[in-house]
């Protein structure tokens, strides 16, 4: 079965939309049905199927993560243990935890069963840029 590795270049925290790329790796696939499996290969990120139309969307999503999970060393966040790699990479490591690592998404008509608004997201939870592995794979 066709599978790759995308390469995806962050700027720190926020959402970054690759639905192109997989768009291509599908279509050069010629593979009419099926189901492509994402799985992204770090801790401190995740994937995130996501509307694509309007930008505010992923500011506001950042926004509420940065509130639900403020660095390791706003006053809230004292009980954490984990700090050595920066005040960013715990609650990275917890925000990854909450959303997903892995995705499913339908092929029908060898293209990507998303809906009109949907895009495939990465979302970088680390403060610093970070080159990020995707692993896609597709099945029958």
């Amino acid at each position: 079965m066709p599978q790759t590795i995308l390469h995806i270049e962050t700027r720190g925290q926020g959402l970054v939309e690759f639905t192109r790329q997989v768009e291509a790796f599908v279509c050069d696939a010629g593979m009419e049905e099926g189901l492509l499996t994402l799985f992204v290969r770090h801790t401190s990120c995740s994937l995130l199927v996501q509307e694509n139309a309007d930008p505010d969307v992923r500011e506001d999503l950042n926004g509420f993560f940065e509130r639900l999970v403020p660095p390791s060393d706003d006053p809230s966040m004292r009980w954490m243990v984990h700090t050595t790699e920066g005040p960013d990479d715990m609650p990275a490591h917890v925000k990854s935890a909450l959303t997903a690592v892995s995705l499913g998404i339908p092929i029908m008509g060898g293209r990507l069963a998303l809906g009109t608004w949907q895009g495939i997201y990465l979302f970088e939870h680390r403060d610093r840029p970070h080159r990020r592995e995707v692993v896609l794979h597709l099945s029958r």
